[in-house]
């Protein structure tokens, strides 16, 4: 389809007619998605190679995929919405049809109320007051998650796989909200999911010939002493005073961890006449680029007791004295990893260290400062998974691996901040506060923009019911009679108390929905004037078969 080029400035009413329009649409597309029953989104042809249409029901990947409508004005509406979705699912990994259903509700009743003579300014402070009395209603609802079913039960409500949402639960009640849960495709048409003791980096052995059980293709060290470093040895001779120093001790293995080695260092180590004496391995230091591999150093030297030898601070091996090693009760490498089992440090100060952390990833907002934090915490607690997720074809077998990372993420929120009544109940059930403000509200900007939000809060709702094929008023007039905690099991095709039926939605999951669709769906009220830059012309490309005029 041509797009529609209006170079220039769009003014009122023309800026809420465009900027309605993509966001109805690309709303539309993703509310069929919501719920235990969803429909599925077509989506044709994404991929040049495809042969056939891709079947979506996640609302994040169904915005990302929709990259421009070809109306200018309403573009910039879809795109804003579409870039709120993307920025979401992020942050906490679903949610996305929720806030999708929320923003057009709050966007399309604000522009109703502003074209019949509101005030767009104040409807925005008015949106965000009352927003404020819904998150703190949304906390005080917030219960904790206890046992593996509970943990089972909020995966579900995310990937709507029994067999899968049960094996995550089992999973993430072993490795802890932090611990570290790696999801793979699968070896066959089964859900696998293996343990590893300790905590694991992806570095491995700098030589083959480092490997000592090739039937298992890795190196085992008992009672290791741990050298930790980012130091860069070129010279072999830089290695002697740690090898000295572990000789005379009478380790039995040594790790040595360093930024780099040269081939002829590399050659010092494998010339061991006497494995059995002592066996040495050396690793990389893991991590992408200096700050990180200074996060792996920090983490290691808590955790083993030992010393980390910096090249930034100017640090060499000349100096090193026996207590500078770290110790462990087990460690390993293979050809892509090592790790370390049963650290040695001292106990208190890795709690602390634990503490900062923890504090650390509570305050900041970055997703990927977030994931890094997570990611040390959980190598620092010592729980390890890995998750294979099979299926009949790959299609299939990729499908059901997004919805595992969704849930995944679904669950550590869950165990990190509690759950709340699903199914769009826990934002139902935050209507009575709306409506005690309601009522002391003089204002007729306070009014509507309380009155917008009791009713946005109920989309969520109705839509799970209508795309699972109910009838949405007759079951909203039962839930009114039922009371606050009930609501419409789909699959059971019955008013039920949600907590006690097990189901769930992620406390920290809903919090975020709600105050992204509704901060944006606010700020994009005040949006007044639309800019549209003109894009440059593009040169036409020469006809092959015209021949060329010397």
């Amino acid at each position: 389809m041509p797009r529609k080029f209006r170079p220039g400035v769009v003014f009122q009413p023309a800026t809420y007619r465009g900027m309605q329009g993509g966001i109805d649409k690309l709303a539309k597309a993703i509310r069929p998605t919501l719920g235990p029953r969803p429909r599925v989104v077509a989506m044709d042809k994404v991929e040049y190679y495809e042969s056939m249409p891709r079947l979506l029901d996640d609302g994040a990947t169904i915005a990302r995929l929709i990259r421009r409508l070809p109306d200018r004005d309403e573009d910039v509406g879809a795109m804003y919405l579409r870039d709120v979705l993307w920025r979401l699912q992020n942050e906490v990994g679903d949610g996305t049809a929720t806030a999708a259903v929320l923003f057009q509700s709050v966007y399309n009743q604000g522009v109703h109320y502003l074209t019949s003579g509101g005030n767009a300014r104040r409807l925005h402070t008015f949106l965000e007051r009352g927003l404020r009395a819904v998150l703190d209603e949304l906390t005080t609802m917030t219960v904790q998650l206890d046992g593996r079913e509970q943990l089972a039960a909020v995966a579900e409500t995310v990937c709507y796989d029994p067999p899968l949402a049960e094996l995550l639960g089992e999973v993430f009640e072993v490795v802890g909200e932090f611990g570290r849960v790696e999801i793979r495709a699968g070896r066959s048409r089964q859900l696998e999911r293996e343990y590893v003791e300790g905590m694991y980096w992806e570095r491995g052995v700098l030589s083959r010939d480092m490997i000592a059980d090739w039937e298992h293709v890795r190196t085992e060290l008992e009672e290791p002493a741990i050298l930790i470093s980012d130091l860069e040895i070129k010279d072999p001779r830089q290695l002697l005073p740690p090898i000295a120093m572990a000789i005379e001790a009478r380790y039995r293995s040594l790790l040595i961890m360093v930024g780099d080695m040269s081939e002829s260092a590399i050659g010092l180590l494998l010339a061991n006449k006497h494995p059995e004496k002592l066996r040495v391995v050396a690793v990389r230091t893991p991590g992408y680029g200096k700050e990180q591999q200074a996060w792996v150093l920090q983490d290691l030297a808590v955790l083993t007791g030992g010393r980390a030898f910096a090249q930034v601070a100017g640090d060499t091996f000349s100096r090193m004295r026996p207590e500078d090693f770290g110790h462990a009760r087990r460690g390993w490498a293979d050809l892509n990893t090592f790790g370390i089992v049963g650290g040695k440090g001292n106990p208190r100060q890795l709690r602390q260290h634990i503490i900062t952390l923890r504090n650390a990833y509570e305050q900041t907002d970055d997703p990927h400062t977030r994931d890094l934090l997570r990611q040390r915490i959980g190598k620092l607690l010592g729980g390890s998974a890995t998750l294979w997720v099979g299926g009949n074809t790959e299609l299939e077998i990729n499908a059901r691996k997004e919805r595992a990372e969704r849930a995944a993420a679904a669950l550590r929120g869950a165990m990190l901040h509690g759950v709340l009544p699903g199914g769009g109940v826990a934002l139902l059930n935050c209507r009575p506060v709306l409506q005690r403000m309601l009522a002391e509200a003089s204002d007729p900007d306070e009014r509507a923009a309380y009155r917008i939000l009791m009713r946005a809060l109920a989309e969520p709702l109705r839509t799970i019911v209508s795309n699972a094929g109910f009838d949405a008023s007759d079951v909203m007039a039962q839930l009114k009679l039922a009371g606050p905690g009930y609501g419409f099991d789909v699959r059971r095709e019955q008013v039920v108390d949600m907590l006690k039926a097990g189901i769930y939605d992620a406390a920290v999951v809903q919090k975020s929905v709600v105050y992204t669709a509704v901060a944006s769906a606010a700020q994009a009220l005040t949006v007044d004037v639309l800019v549209h830059r003109s894009e440059p012309e593009r040169a036409s490309m020469p006809d092959p078969l015209t021949p060329k005029r010397l």
